[in-house]
């Protein structure tokens, strides 16, 4: 691609994409993992398969691997799948932020201050305290904090209540859904 312009690099794109459906994290102990999203987070288990083993590299994965799912909702956005894999050629490291594969998950929260100290009562480790957000993601009272699972997942908190500086010139990416009065 030739063109450093944002604009035609966004048009056209996967015919009828509409989202995000859900996001797939493989955890280290499916269990632990249930655990961490529904007493910390308040997920709900929406359903579970321990599928046969594939023969056919599907994933590019050895083929005697184990593997255990678990979908959860976690209201008012993308589901997630978490996958316990049992491989013989596993890498069982998370890997950091900055590595290849590194990742996080962001989680929208009206109130930053009351889930930062919910996290905190429940012994969750926290990057610090609370930052206020920058470039194009400022915004009056729009924050953010990372934190990280038992396991070792990054995941973040952020708020934007007054929405962010990019919103200026481009429409929202996403909108928290309204709350019912």
């Amino acid at each position: 691609m030739e063109s450093d312009d944002v604009e035609t690099r966004t048009k056209g794109g996967l015919p009828g994409m509409r989202g995000v459906e859900h996001i797939g994290l493989t955890v280290p102990n499916l269990e632990e993992a249930t655990e961490f999203f529904v007493d910390v987070l308040g997920c709900e288990v929406v359903y579970s398969l321990n599928p046969p083993r594939r023969t056919d590299n599907y994933l590019d994965i050895h083929p005697e691997t184990d593997r255990k799912i678990r979908t959860l909702s976690c209201r008012n956005g993308a589901h997630f799948e978490l996958f316990e894999y049992t491989a013989p050629d596993q890498n069982k490291h998370m890997p950091k932020s900055s590595d290849y594969g590194g990742h996080h998950v962001t989680f929208y929260v009206d109130d930053m201050d009351a889930a930062i100290a919910y996290l905190k009562s429940k012994g969750v480790y926290l990057f610090g305290e609370k930052r206020n957000s920058y470039g194009a993601e400022a915004g009056k009272d729009s924050t953010f904090v990372h934190f990280k699972t038992p396991w070792g997942l990054v995941l973040e908190l952020i708020s934007f209540p007054n929405g962010r500086a990019y919103e200026q010139e481009k429409p929202a990416m996403w909108l928290p859904p309204q709350l019912d009065s």
